[in-house]
């Protein structure tokens, strides 16, 4: 049930690529709680989704733009700011790609230049999409950015890779970026730790299943669904939050937290 969060609000939402991606669900959320959005995402990305039919949902347009290219990043936010007439008061960096991952490259040998363009998309370009703002002075005060993050940036998860390295930077831009969002415009920026998920990046991973199958298991809530996570976000988005910043929010049912679940001891003691 809609609750009216983000009446009034409006935002970019980028990464989404078909029904099973986390910002799809983001975006949809938005749009029932009221908000005006704009969609982003990279050209080749956009052929291979089905990201226009999202803006056919949500009523609005979508303006591709590469995240790792400034210009790019200039362009989907003038682009944003003449349709909504001014700033914008959220905006979800969804983006993460490793070529290591997807040319199944072990982490004890990477290629460096993939590990480069790991970090360039799945990280820095939040830097860019950060910095490109504050220049522009882009979003209103007490707006709230959030990226999507992943436990493997504090702990090892052996088919993650690079991919671990991206958000390890992912999320100390998000404090650092924070601090200087926050005392120029009050602009929030955190990030979400999100349980496994099942979406066509995370589906790419050795060993995914297991991952599900563990997390499941691990967490006493169990894992949190794309759908939970968009909640969580939208939370973030609205003002409820207004003092929340410069945070990795684990959104894992409690996965972080847990040293063994019972259920494991009772396996291996078999």
């Amino acid at each position: 049930m809609p609750y009216g969060l983000l009446k009034g609000k409006k935002g970019i939402i980028t990464g989404a690529l078909d029904e099973n991606s986390i910002a799809w669900k983001v975006a949809m959320r938005a749009y029932e709680e009221g908000a005006e959005i704009v969609l982003t995402n990279a050209p080749i990305a956009m052929r291979m989704g089905k990201i226009n039919e999202l803006a056919t949902i949500c009523n609005t347009i979508v303006v591709p733009a590469d995240a790792t290219v400034v210009e790019d990043i200039e362009k989907l936010y003038r682009t944003t700011m003449e349709r909504f007439g001014g700033k914008f008061d959220f905006l979800l960096h969804s983006i993460g790609m490793s070529p290591n991952i997807r040319k199944e490259k072990p982490y004890y040998d990477l290629n460096y230049d993939w590990f480069v363009k790991t970090l360039d998309v799945s990280a820095l370009s939040f830097h860019k999409m950060l910095q490109t703002a504050y220049k522009m002075d882009a979003i209103n005060e007490y707006g709230s950015v959030v990226a999507l993050s992943y436990i493997a940036a504090q702990r090892v998860f052996p088919d993650y890779t690079d991919m671990a390295e991206a958000k390890a930077m992912l999320e100390s831009i998000a404090r650092s970026f924070g601090y200087h969002y926050g005392k120029f415009r009050k602009v929030r920026v955190n990030t979400v730790s999100q349980s496994p998920t099942v979406t066509t990046a995370g589906k790419g991973i050795s060993g995914f299943e297991a991952f599900m199958k563990y997390a499941e298991t691990m967490s006493p809530l169990g894992n949190a669904t794309a759908d939970e996570c968009a909640d969580y976000c939208i939370t973030l988005f609205s003002d409820l939050t207004r003092k929340v910043t410069m945070q990795n929010l684990y959104h894992d049912g409690g996965f972080s937290s847990t040293g063994i679940a019972q259920e494991i001891v009772d396996s291996l003691s078999k």
